[in-house]
């Protein structure tokens, strides 16, 4: 019988994500059932050190690195993770063997007093940890205080109360799988915000070497959402930066075409540069690579390749 141990950090939300996994597993593949599948969860890092600043520790690649440890070394056969915690630069040994099919991607504010785009031009503090995010909002309302705050979804609510916030600012994705979405007080529309690339998109990394494995993944693998993330990442890779560098991407699938939409925004943030581009859903990674090129040569000598 075929065993299967699936690696994810031990928040809520990576639970629910890994039962997603699970039982996309199940279905798909006649080989698996609920008793064969495990769950081993693992503290990360990014998870341990919650009340610094990522950029302080070593970035986002805190939530993967020990979590592709345990893949590297067979201690479990697969591992669940948000796409957007990932590296663009791939471990080696390691492959994305499956994209499960796109959440919602855009980012909404939770509040019990912000409930239109109206009231963020208000004198109001919200909570965030993404660069992004804090710079997409000073767009907004350049009086907007952002302050950082870090931790799974329900710490993060917690200090919305107990820091006497006006909102936080999430990823609609997560708020909606974990059933909170009676505490969204309003959702952005991706012309105002754009998301993080890989925003929504749950990923399953396997051993590069492990057949078996990475064929159960091909059975629960969504086609249009792998092209969508391998252009988005592309144009990641392609502009470079580290966790501090403000960048959102948005890669749809329209009319049989595939259409990219990059920002970027300067290293002082201050100025911010966009660009979308369309093309043939087989060049999703050309696309993406362009998108990546033309923000570099917008920003010029306003943003530095990290």
């Amino acid at each position: 019988m075929t065993k299967i141990t699936i690696g994810a950090r031990g928040s809520k939300l990576s639970i629910t994500y890994v039962e997603k996994v699970k039982e996309l597993l199940i279905q798909r593949n006649k080989d698996l059932s609920e008793e064969n599948i495990h769950f081993k969860a693992i503290k990360t890092s990014g998870d341990i050190n919650q009340n610094v600043k990522l950029s302080e520790i070593g970035g986002k690649k805190l939530f993967c690195k020990q979590i592709e440890e345990k893949l590297l070394n067979k201690e479990i056969d697969m591992a669940v993770h948000s796409l957007k915690d990932m590296e663009t630069e791939e471990e080696d040994k390691l492959i994305i063997g499956a994209f499960i099919k796109r959440n919602d991607f855009r980012d909404v504010i939770v509040s019990s007093k912000i409930k239109s785009l109206a009231d963020l031009q208000k004198k109001i503090i919200i909570g965030s940890s993404s660069r992004r995010r804090e710079l997409q909002l000073k767009k907004i309302n350049r009086n907007i205080s952002v302050i950082s705050i870090r931790g799974n979804i329900d710490t993060r609510i917690k200090k919305l109360e107990e820091n006497k916030l006006d909102g936080i600012i999430l990823a609609a994705a997560g708020v909606k799988s974990l059933n909170l979405d009676n505490k969204i007080g309003f959702t952005f529309k991706t012309e105002e915000v754009l998301p993080a690339a890989g925003q929504g998109i749950i990923a399953v990394q396997c051993n590069k070497n492990d057949q078996k494995v990475k064929n159960f993944l091909k059975n629960i693998n969504d086609q249009e959402t792998e092209k969508c993330a391998r252009s988005e990442r592309a144009m990641l890779e392609t502009i470079g930066g580290d966790c501090e560098t403000a960048v959102g991407g948005l890669a749809v699938i329209e009319n049989n075409n595939l259409k990219l939409i990059g920002q970027l925004f300067s290293d002082t943030g201050l100025k911010s540069y966009e660009y979308e581009t369309t093309g043939k859903i087989s060049d999703a990674v050309k696309i993406g690579k362009s998108v990546g090129e033309k923000l570099l040569k917008l920003a010029g000598s306003e943003f530095k390749k990290k």
